[in-house]
């Protein structure tokens, strides 16, 4: 756990050092968006549930589910940076961890449309908390670019997780996959606790 946010913790500092040179509204832009998804955890659960998801379904879902959640995510960022209010964006962040966690743990195994469908959904919610929180003074389209990449990031993340579950036991991977995404719903009930 202390690595990876070290990892991040540098990388966010050497995006500082880029602020320095002129044109820098594109790299803060950039920078902001990047480390949008990372600041907040049901940002980080939900992103990494879905590559982990994704690999626990197989096949073609691996880059199809993931894929919908940027496509979806980028429409809600948009609606987000446009000022456009959706309802209940933030407990749907959270239902998104709790469903997202619920479908690793029990292992429910959907059909490939339907799992996009069920990531896109969450992804417009997803989405439009970085559009509406996007800092006035910044390219909008380097703060996308940002937010969009190290959402990819997480979810690749997620895919390795669910390849490194897979290549356990039957009985192993089972367990493992039972106790990551009921760790994952768990955490997303408390976060929905705190959003209602």
């Amino acid at each position: 756990m202390l690595r990876p946010t070290a990892a991040v913790a540098i990388f966010l500092a050497l995006t500082g050092a880029a602020l320095a040179h002129t044109g820098h509204g594109d790299a803060s832009g950039f920078a902001h968006g990047f480390a949008h998804p990372l600041g907040g955890l049901d940002h980080v659960l939900a992103m990494v549930a879905v590559g982990l998801y994704a690999a626990m379904l197989g096949g073609r879902a691996v880059w199809l589910v993931p894929a919908a959640f940027l496509g979806a995510m980028a429409s809600g960022g948009a609606l987000g940076a446009a000022d456009y209010a959706l309802p209940y964006a933030e407990i749907g962040i959270a239902a998104s961890v709790v469903a997202l966690g619920l479908a690793v743990a029990l292992r429910i195994s959907l059909p490939v449309l339907a799992a996009m469908a069920l990531a896109g959904l969450f992804a417009v919610f997803h989405g439009h908390a970085h559009g509406a929180e996007m800092p006035p003074d910044i390219s909008g389209s380097a703060y996308a670019a940002g937010f969009m990449l190290a959402t990819a990031a997480l979810h690749g993340l997620g895919i390795a997780l669910g390849v490194l579950i897979a290549r356990l036991s039957d009985a192993g991977g089972r367990r493992a996959t039972r106790v990551v995404g009921g760790a994952m719903a768990l955490a997303g009930v408390a976060i929905l606790a705190g959003a209602l």
